[in-house]
């Protein structure tokens, strides 16, 4: 029979550690966002920032499904956009959007975008999430709207805008595209991910009632954001996923 731990937070040896580190988890990400079905053609990304080289990150190479991304098939990309390591093609929205959140937010390991269903539908109105239920509570006061649309994102100026439109936040809802979160792990970031597209769904069902709601005050509101929506709340409910999806998909550690 296994003993269970509570996970606590890695510390690592060398910054060689860590780089796996990241891109592993960052491989598993790719795998839950397939799995939960956030994928659509070659739309979406995650990164993750090198950590020996803080202007370098991680992502996704351009054509390949989430559901068979692995370590291996990882690209390293500098801030000229240079593939510097890896075999494919980088998604050029890839990096006008992200390369734009890591500079303007040093803080950020991590940021997660995709079409996923109901972010991009809840997209379309162009308005925050209310405080519907505990869990949408995570995002009370700590997300935004970009309030424009004006095609895929090729531009680094439009990168910019959108990482201006952020700020401080954990994620940021992009009108008539989608949700982009961001956080000081790969863990934060695409369980923050998770949560915020359930939340639109959430949101979705309860205006599709047609009834009114009871809305969460807004004391109560902030007492439960900084309990569900603090970095390590976002990383430690990170894990249970994390098992779940190594234990099924252990190829994705190639």
């Amino acid at each position: 029979m296994q003993t269970r731990t509570l996970p606590t937070l890695p510390e690592f040896a060398t910054v060689e550690e860590e780089r796996l580190h990241r891109k592993q988890r960052l491989a598993a990400g790719f795998r839950l966002f397939s799995k939960f079905g956030f994928d659509e053609g070659v739309a979406g990304h995650i990164t993750a920032r090198d950590p020996e080289h803080a202007d370098h990150f991680w992502v996704n190479p351009l054509g390949v499904s989430f559901s068979q991304i692995q370590v291996s098939d990882l690209l390293l990309v500098n801030a000229a956009g240079e593939v510097v390591e890896g075999r494919l093609p980088v998604n050029g929205a890839a990096f006008a959007i992200h390369s734009e959140v890591h500079r303007a937010r040093p803080d950020v390991v991590s940021a997660a975008h995709a079409h996923s269903i109901h972010g991009k539908s809840w997209s379309a109105f162009g308005e925050r999430l209310q405080s519907l239920t505990q869990d949408s509570c995570a995002f009370f006061e700590d997300h935004a709207v970009f309030d424009d649309y004006t095609g895929i994102v090729l531009d680094v100026e439009e990168g910019r805008r959108i990482a201006t439109c952020l700020g401080p936040h954990k994620a940021v809802i992009l009108r008539n595209h989608g949700l982009l979160t961001a956080g000081q792990s790969v863990d934060e970031a695409v369980w923050w991910f998770v949560t915020m597209e359930r939340t639109c769904q959430s949101q979705l069902l309860v205006d599709a009632s047609g009834r009114t709601p009871v809305l969460i005050d807004e004391d109560q509101a902030r007492r439960t954001a900084a309990q569900l929506g603090s970095s390590l709340a976002g990383w430690f409910s990170f894990q249970p996923l994390w098992d779940r999806i190594t234990a099924e998909q252990p190829d994705l550690f190639d």
